[in-house]
């Protein structure tokens, strides 16, 4: 015997449990075998692990459906819970499996290719993972999906997100405003992926909190990452002295995500890339996972894929 519980954070427990709890019933007669108890925005619920597990599959299943079509009556409820309502509102509870995490609005962010399928797999029984590939893979964005999970699963207590700040084609030293006003431009593709994934005030919250940490890759020094997902974004841009500082921050208690493209190093040339360097040395040692995406993982405009295939092309 288990116990779960549940938070609803994207909607009012009013809307998920209906009037004099009509809804909620209708939720808890397809899990029989649990004890449920909804109060406020907590449902508490006890039993197996399997049924514990797929009730808050249902519950984020719900969720999703509610902030994407802005109501959730009890004939929808029926119909996803029966599984038949695929068309009607994109998903039901044997596709959730595949699903990350649960984003805003009712985005559902799961693995889209058999690669990004591959890093899901992989941070699951392995505490360290280097995702290579080019531009458009949706490396970084399943990365930050991973650790927004782990995190509102409080499978860890912090998420840490860092980036070379290195130039690409423009000088740091012009850009106007203080330290962070000049970093911020480099680590906004984090900032964009989160905005995807955590409502903004919860966003706000974490970020002011450092329940989420987002820095540079030189602020990692000195410091022992435990209890968190870490995730290091365009890794091909640290040098060698950098990334295996970075390697040995690792806590006993974490996961690392290193993501990188070697066809896009913006080092000056006297100085080699780090990443090129880890993946020859570390590439058997155990625990240790690498992911190569390719062109078959682009996800953005069909355009991208074929740029990629191009400049693949001219190696």
């Amino acid at each position: 015997m288990s116990e779960k519980q549940i938070i609803l954070e994207d909607i009012a427990p009013v809307n998920l449990y209906g009037v004099n709890d009509s809804k909620l019933e209708l939720i808890k007669k397809r899990f029989p075998k649990l004890k449920i108890v909804a109060r406020g925005e907590t449902i508490k619920a006890s039993g197996e692990d399997e049924e514990l597990n797929q009730l808050e599959m249902v519950i984020n299943i719900l969720i999703a459906y509610y902030n994407r079509f802005g109501n959730l009556t009890e004939n929808a409820i029926e119909q996803i819970l029966n599984g038949s309502s695929k068309k009607k509102s994109g998903t039901n509870i044997a596709e959730a499996e595949e699903v990350i995490v649960f984003g805003n609005s009712g985005l559902i962010i799961k693995a889209r290719t058999e690669n990004q399928r591959k890093m899901v797999d992989a941070i699951a029984s392995n505490d360290m993972l280097f995702a290579i590939g080019p531009a458009g893979t949706g490396k970084t964005y399943t990365a930050v999906a991973l650790a927004v999970s782990a995190l509102k699963n409080k499978e860890v207590k912090k998420i840490i997100l860092t980036r070379p700040a290195v130039e690409a084609g423009e000088n740091l030293g012009f850009l106007p405003g203080d330290l962070k006003e000049k970093l911020d431009p480099y680590l906004q593709p984090l900032y964009d992926a989160l905005g995807d994934m955590i409502a903004p005030e919860k966003l706000s919250y974490y970020l002011e909190n450092r329940v989420i940490q987002i820095a540079p890759l030189a602020f990692m020094r000195g410091r022992t990452l435990d209890n968190a997902f870490v995730i290091l974004d365009e890794a091909q841009n640290a040098t060698e002295g950098q990334l295996k500082m970075f390697l040995t921050r690792m806590g006993s208690s974490a996961k690392f995500v290193i993501t990188g493209d070697i066809t896009q190093i913006d080092l000056p040339k006297h100085q080699p890339s780090g990443l090129p360097q880890a993946i020859r040395l570390l590439k058997n040692v155990e625990g240790i996972v690498f992911v190569e995406l390719d062109g078959t993982d682009v996800i953005r405009h069909k355009l991208v894929k074929r740029i990629v295939e191009e400049y693949d092309q001219k190696k």
